[in-house]
């Protein structure tokens, strides 16, 4: 490939993201640089990730972990050997893609000059071929793409994902330059005759969608899609099927297409799935679409916990059988919800429907940011749904894909607040930003200010240049509809009447329901105001009996977010705690706890047995309860989501 001429066709994020006419996606989203985050909710967690979390992975990337070294080594030509584990080239690469997009938010001229540094370093390793992997150029380079398991294709995948983000943000082309070259080598070795090849860790199907939108080379998607076929073939017999034990674990059983369950690997399986809803609305394919609904239902209707988690096995970091989600044991790997998070938004591009949105937002506030300590700077890999004080936030991990995952979604959240098409508009999450977005008869300024997820309060204020009429989409939740996740597995216990309402300009307005967005069809001007109020009454959530662990148990939701109650707020044992279906609770918001969160409060049973242990007494204490994203900041204690609503639930101690 001439790179000269590569670059000369690169064009604007917002060009790029209309290519295709004949695209399936019905909603594109508007990317993170073309959105400022004002939100008191998000805009501290984004500069804490900015001020904290990033310096802690390059020190981590650089100081403390040989992961930059490698490429140092490879430069030098010297026979030195790896060090670390053989995908750490990977944590390099999220790391970059988290510092692009914190600088967007937070210039700043030192960690950008880092990131330059590292990128050179990067660009020097690379092979006169295009190749770029430390661990295989140093210690096996006649082995070069031999082991489908030893996640070559992973690193390439988040070198182009960095390298997209880097040039968004900065502009600079550097590290696109060097991931065009090293996708062009991967193309010309593989989209051959009889060269099969399965990914054994998904990635680089998503990540060359994103090169293809940022470039216009069709090629790379023709490369995403070569890489979705090679599945359920049989081509990872004796290679990934050996490491581990069946087709499975890699999503390699059926061919994609003809995919229905979830299986194995819950990380792999997002970062596959996003690619293939990529790969599927730029093709217009809808074999791939009617796979990833089917897929979808499987995932969230029987292998979803309440906090938006997946995966719930440490043995091979996913899935298991239909409703098997234990709660001290789940594993739901942060990264996991991360990927959530992708394919969601990817599921709504698709379809239009406001339901994967939903499950974003959960996995968002719940799953994923459960995963970032609210210092920045510990971390969980897994995230229980209830410890018995076992559990506390690491400073790294020797496997370190989640704290720099983390990272990037934090710092790239404009990515999911809106949605576009030629001519219409939607807001997908409840953020304070502002936003310009172009429509086909001119550009209209957003600006939204919101005390979300403390308070149902949402202002959107509309300003065409000039009068347009177009339809603008707000998504109502479905928890704030009676249906706290969609499908049946989870439901409210409780009733409310309580509803959301909708004004302009402080008078009710007239919309239609579609797809789960209140669609107000108007024409427009300037600084009008959308008042959208929605109800954030505590509401309790029960599961359906085939997830054995929840059963006769309850948990509470207010708003987006999932509460659990934990030792330092509650004498340090809340093991012995009932909570009856009939509890009242009040919410109030607590400054000085937490960095700031809304806390429940109310008065229930908590069993004793006596000293003697020949009897037990009941007696009635006020409990608190707080969002789960904030739990294990205090130390190690007992926490729990799911709480007893009968006395035979109960561990009873002493």
């Amino acid at each position: 490939m001439n790179t000269k001429r590569s670059l000369g066709l690169l064009l604007c994020s917002a060009i790029a993201m209309n290519a295709g006419a004949q695209s399936l996606q019905a909603i594109q989203p508007v990317s993170f640089s073309q959105v400022q985050i004002t939100d008191s909710f998000w805009r501290p967690r984004m500069q804490t990730v900015s001020k904290v979390t990033v310096p802690v992975c390059i020190d981590q990337t650089e100081v403390k972990t040989p992961r930059i070294r490698n490429f140092e080594k490879v430069a030098r030509h010297d026979g030195e050997k790896h060090e670390g584990i053989y995908f750490d080239d990977s944590d390099v690469y999220k790391a970059l893609e988290a510092i692009a997009y914190s600088l967007k938010t937070y210039p700043d001229p030192a960690v950008e000059k880092k990131a330059d540094e590292w990128i050179d370093k990067i660009a020097a390793a690379q092979q006169p071929d295009g190749y770029l992997n430390t661990f295989y150029t140093l210690n096996a380079p006649d082995k070069r793409w031999t082991d489908m398991e030893k996640h070559e294709d992973y690193c390439a995948g988040h070198l182009f994902e960095a390298a997209v983000a880097y040039y968004n943000t900065t502009g600079k082309k550097k590290l696109l330059q060097v991931a065009t070259r090293f996708a062009d080598h991967i193309d010309s070795t593989f989209r051959v005759p009889n060269r099969p090849w399965v990914s054994g860790h998904e990635e680089i199907e998503l990540a060359l969608v994103k090169l293809y939108k940022t470039t216009h080379q069709q090629k790379y998607l023709d490369l995403a899609n070569w890489f979705i076929q090679q599945r359920g073939k049989g081509h990872g017999r004796g290679v990934i099927w050996d490491n581990w034990k069946n087709a499975d674990y890699c999503q390699d059983s059926l061919p994609v297409e003809q995919q229905r369950q979830i299986t194995g690997h819950a990380v792999r399986a997002m970062y596959l799935y996003t690619g293939v809803a990529d790969v599927g609305a730029a093709r217009n394919d809808e074999a791939y679409m009617n796979a990833m609904k089917a897929v979808w239902e499987d995932v969230v209707y029987r292998n979803m916990y309440i906090t938006g988690g997946i995966g719930s096995s440490g043995h091979n970091e996913g899935f298991t059988t239909d409703y098997d989600l234990p709660n001290a044991d789940a594993y739901c790997e942060t990264c996991a919800s991360v990927g959530m998070v992708f394919w969601n938004q990817r599921m709504n591009g698709l379809t239009g429907s406001s339901k994967y949105i939903d499950v974003l937002e959960r996995s968002l506030y719940n799953g994923a940011l459960d995963g970032l300590s609210l210092s920045g700077d510990r971390f969980f890999y897994g995230n229980p749904l209830a410890s018995g004080g076992q559990h506390a936030r690491q400073e790294w991990f020797g496997t370190a894909c989640c704290p720099s995952n983390i990272a990037r979604l934090i710092a790239s959240l404009g990515d999911y607040v809106y949605g576009k098409s030629a001519q219409d508009i939607w807001v997908n999450l409840f953020v304070g930003s502002n936003t310009s977005i172009p429509l086909k008869n001119g550009a209209v300024q957003l600006q939204q200010q919101t005390g979300y997820p403390w308070t149902g309060d949402v202002k959107i204020t509309v300003s065409p240049k000039r009068s347009q009429e177009f339809p603008l989409h707000i998504r109502i939740p479905g928890w704030a509809q009676q249906q706290p996740v969609p499908g049946a597995t989870y439901f409210y216990n409780d009733h409310s009447d309580a509803a959301f309402t909708l004004t302009v300009n402080g008078t009710p307005v007239k919309y239609d329901m579609e797809d789960g967005y209140a669609v107000i069809k108007r024409s427009w001007k300037k600084n009008d105001v959308v008042h959208l109020q929605l109800p954030m009454e505590v509401r309790k959530v029960q599961a359906i009996d085939s997830i054995k662990q929840d059963r006769n148990r309850i948990s509470l939701q207010r708003g987006p977010l999932v509460y659990c109650v934990e030792h330092a707020d509650n004498a340090g044992d809340i093991s012995n705690i009932i909570l009856p279906a009939n509890t009242v609770f009040t919410a109030a918001y607590d400054p000085s706890l937490l960095n700031g969160v809304v806390t429940l409060k109310g008065e229930v049973p908590v069993v004793k047995v006596a000293a003697n242990g020949e009897s037990v007494t009941t007696t009635q204490q006020t409990i608190t309860a707080i969002p789960y994203f904030s739990w294990a900041n205090r130390g190690k204690g007992q926490m729990e989501i799911w709480l007893p609503e009968k006395i035979t639930s109960v561990n009873i101690k002493p």
